[in-house]
């Protein structure tokens, strides 16, 4: 465990961001968190983690705690190229790289298990396959990304997905389970189920992406049974206390929205509730909700967050447009326990410092944030 001691003569380190927590079976330093974070940056062939990945996550590994990027959890899972995996042996060689780099700093990390589903494209499946998804409904706000030379690629539509079978759906379940076994063999503290974003786990929670007369469609609970089946399964895998879920629930906005957010729900309120219902039932180590984080985005209300935090008795996680001021407001009225900083974490490998310290933050340079070597990527200098 890294303790990190704050300056007592600056004001910014008062904050109940700097305080040890516990999450799991693990006492975390500080409450700020690396979230799950894209970068693209993963060796080819193969979609394996680097030594330049690893130097990366030891850079902020004095985070309180760290997500690892989504990593694919079987090769239909990949909707962007060169993101990494977790289903070859390749692949866990490649993520002990980086689980070592972290505990070498004293860093705890899970690995976030990733599944696009239907936003994916020929390009990246098996055999030029269609993507699976709970339904053959096609994304239509949203684009996968396909290499189109090495080291260049562009954004794409997803076509018509094809329908899972139930069988299939099953042996999804399972794959999860064996992917949270081989983030263990990796090395890493424990996993995070990728449930956000619109991506596979998602799209079985929601009604406009499920339309299913099976098991897992129809009635919400119906909708739940996948979410249920994966946590009940990675839980018996690698133990309920190493794991967590991460959902986006949007609350307003447009169809536009829905690409940085996720689905739209026609009571987002109710079906979130009930999907943390199935996490307290499991006994989970945390709960991360991913917020909005544009311009102008709407907020999470206030009644949600409450029944959010009367729901779930472990860690709430929330990340978003968060400044550590905000932040700390949310953690002292008893309605988050971490919160993640994205954007900034990329610009400032020393954020826990920066913000203890009040001092000033590195600017993002955007261009980088996908796909390329260390610029853009290791390359941010830590403060003085």
């Amino acid at each position: 465990m890294l303790l990190l001691v704050p300056n007592l003569e600056n004001p910014m380190t008062a904050t109940v961001l700097s305080t040890p927590i516990t999450l799991g079976h693990h006492t975390l330093g500080n409450r700020i968190v690396l979230p799950p974070l894209t970068r693209q940056r993963s060796a080819q062939p193969g979609d394996i983690a680097t030594d330049l990945m690893a130097e990366y996550y030891r850079q902020r590994a004095t985070a309180g705690f760290m997500v690892s990027e989504g990593t694919q959890i079987e090769p239909r899972g990949q909707g962007y190229a060169w993101t990494p995996g977790i289903y070859s042996a390749a692949q866990v060689d490649g993520w002990r790289k980086v689980t070592d780099a972290v505990h070498a700093e004293g860093g705890v990390i899970f690995a976030q298990l990733w599944h696009v589903g239907r936003v994916s494209h020929h390009a990246l499946q098996p055999d030029g396959a269609a993507p699976v998804a709970p339904s053959a409904i096609q994304p239509t706000q949203v684009k996968a990304f396909i290499e189109t030379a090495p080291g260049t690629g562009e954004l794409v539509q997803p076509p018509v997905p094809r329908a899972l079978s139930t069988r299939e759906v099953k042996d999804l379940v399972g794959f999860y389970a064996e992917a949270a076994r081989n983030a263990m063999a990796a090395g890493f503290d424990g996993v995070e189920i990728h449930s956000a974003n619109g991506y596979l786990v998602n799209q079985f929670i929601s009604a406009h992406a499920n339309q299913r007369d099976d098991e897992y469609g129809g009635s919400l609970d119906n909708r739940l049974r996948f979410l249920r089946e994966i946590v009940e399964a990675v839980s018996d895998a690698v133990g309920s206390q190493r794991l967590g879920v991460r959902f986006s629930p949007l609350f307003s906005g447009t169809d536009q929205d829905r690409v940085y957010i996720g689905l739209v729900e026609e009571d987002p309120h109710h079906t979130y509730i009930e999907a943390i219902k199935v996490l307290e039932a499991a006994n989970i180590a945390y709960v991360s909700i991913a917020e909005a984080d544009w311009d102008n985005a709407p907020e999470l209300p206030e009644t949600f967050r409450r029944a959010v935090r009367e729901t779930f008795s472990g860690r709430v996680i929330y990340a978003g447009r968060y400044t550590a001021e905000r932040g700390e407001k949310l953690v002292n009225a008893g309605l988050a326990d971490l919160i993640a900083f994205g954007r900034p974490f990329i610009a400032n490998p020393d954020l826990p410092q920066r913000i203890f310290n009040g001092w000033p933050l590195n600017p993002l340079r955007p261009e980088g944030m996908y796909g390329g070597s260390e610029q853009g990527y290791t390359d941010y200098p830590a403060y003085g």
